[in-house]
């Protein structure tokens, strides 16, 4: 199983980035895939999730009415629309994966599948 986390960069204050994450070696529709990020000195957090059929989404509250995570299980692919964004978003990004249908863990711990991320840099 391969997960490949892509579209970073460097963006002003109040930008936006499209992230895309794109699985292989699994049957993706299965699968939930969550975001989430690690600033520079701090721990992993959420950022998103979704669940198989992408109908159901979450997200922390740090980016909710910012972002959105679209999901096109026929291009095994989900994404992170960050609009609005902050320097406090500055994080390297990470695409997860974990079998099932709804399941909506934070908890990092909980998956089993994770690309490598991909670095979002905001500039004030």
């Amino acid at each position: 199983v391969q997960l490949q986390a892509s579209g970073g960069g460097l963006v002003q204050a109040g930008g936006s980035l499209r992230l895309s994450c794109v699985a292989s070696g699994l049957t993706f529709m299965n699968y939930v895939v969550g975001w989430f990020r690690q600033a520079p000195g701090k721990e992993r957090v959420f950022v998103a999730i979704t669940n198989s059929s992408g109908f159901r989404k979450f997200y922390a509250d740090s980016v909710k009415g910012r972002s959105t995570m679209p999901r096109d299980n026929a291009k095994n692919t989900v994404y992170l629309q960050m609009n609005s964004l902050k320097p406090e978003d500055t994080a390297v990004y990470y695409c997860a994966s974990r079998y099932g249908n709804n399941f909506y863990s934070r908890d990092s711990r909980e998956y089993n599948y994770w690309g490598k991320g991909t670095l979002v840099t905001v500039s004030s």
